[in-house]
């Protein structure tokens, strides 16, 4: 086994300058106007800087190429750069996916994969229409995906579900919300989510905005120490978890493992059981045994099972 840089260095890696966006371009100027001015303060001697092309590209590679590094409960923690995983394409449906154990990235199969078949994974969230997937990886990536999925707008209709004006108005708040998220002002994300959720023209659950509301409401009410309302939004969001990350899929096996925790919490033992074991089902094929929010998992199962003999 040998270090990812040694398969493939930074030097490799694709910028895709000539196909970046004009919008995309010019932020990345900017950054890289920035960051010359804060060198020339630090650094002494002028002839150290690298030309500022030579920025703009480190910083064009960096978008094309890093990968979020994601905590136990795959929430971004940060960004990093592993070249030799850079080589591996998008698929709308890969058979494999990206975890992390700290900094370090593991890559997991999901699926059989047969012999000389491509490993590919997923660029960017599964649950996202057609037309916002295109039009990220388009944004980021600079390519068109003509996959199965976006050809046949696989599972548009579920996703999009509902009033389209309200659907729209969820999709619209959506940047604030993650502003309020990232501020931690948890009463105002809740009382937002529930003018959303409550909503006389109230979007199916299954709706993808709909979802994203549920799931804020979720992790609100876990930090604000509302537990029942927490399992009532976090219950909700198992069925559209199921429905757009089918199959093996992390963020699936994250989310039945939150609300076992919280069915659990309530005293909803048999329920919290099942819930868990899903969970487990899940999480053994996409982090694998040795993972350490898989030995969390185990732990959290045992206790159940002694409870359960309990009743």
């Amino acid at each position: 086994i040998c270090p990812s840089e040694e398969l493939y260095s930074f030097s490799d890696l694709e910028s895709n300058m000539k196909e970046l966006s004009e919008e995309m371009r010019d932020g990345l100027e900017n950054l890289a106007l920035v960051l010359q001015l804060y060198l020339k303060e630090e650094i002494q001697d002028f002839s150290q800087l690298p030309p500022g092309s030579n920025i703009l590209e480190f910083f064009a590679k960096v978008t094309c190429n890093s990968f979020a590094i994601s905590n136990g409960e795959m929430q971004d923690v940060g960004v990093g750069l592993y070249p030799s995983m850079s080589l591996l394409n998008h698929s709308c449906d890969p058979n494999c996916v990206i975890i992390f154990e700290g900094k370090r990235l593991l890559l997991r199969s999901i699926k059989e994969i047969q012999i000389g078949e491509e490993l590919t994974i997923s660029y960017i969230d599964q649950m996202m229409s057609t037309a916002d997937r295109q039009s990220q990886l388009k944004h980021q990536y600079c390519f068109e995906c003509n996959c199965h999925r976006c050809q046949m707008r696989d599972k548009d209709a579920d996703m999009l579900a509902g009033d389209k004006e309200v659907s729209r108005e969820i999709k619209d708040s959506i940047p604030e919300m993650d502003e309020l998220q990232a501020q931690q002002k948890w009463e105002q994300i809740l009382a937002a989510c529930q003018s959303f959720i409550n909503n006389k023209k109230r979007l199916p659950d299954k709706n993808i905005y709909q979802t994203k509301m549920l799931d804020y409401a979720m992790d609100a009410c876990i930090t604000l120490g509302l537990w029942e309302e927490a399992l009532l939004y976090g219950s909700r969001t198992l069925e559209p978890y199921s429905l757009y990350y089918s199959g093996f899929h992390p963020l699936r096996a994250v989310q039945l493992m939150k609300v076992g925790k919280l069915q659990y919490h309530q005293r909803k033992v048999p329920e919290a059981l099942e819930t868990l074991k899903q969970a487990f089902s899940i999480m053994k094929v996409t982090h694998g045994r040795d993972h350490s929010i898989m030995e969390d998992l185990v732990k959290l199962l045992g206790d159940v099972e002694v409870n359960m003999k309990t009743l």
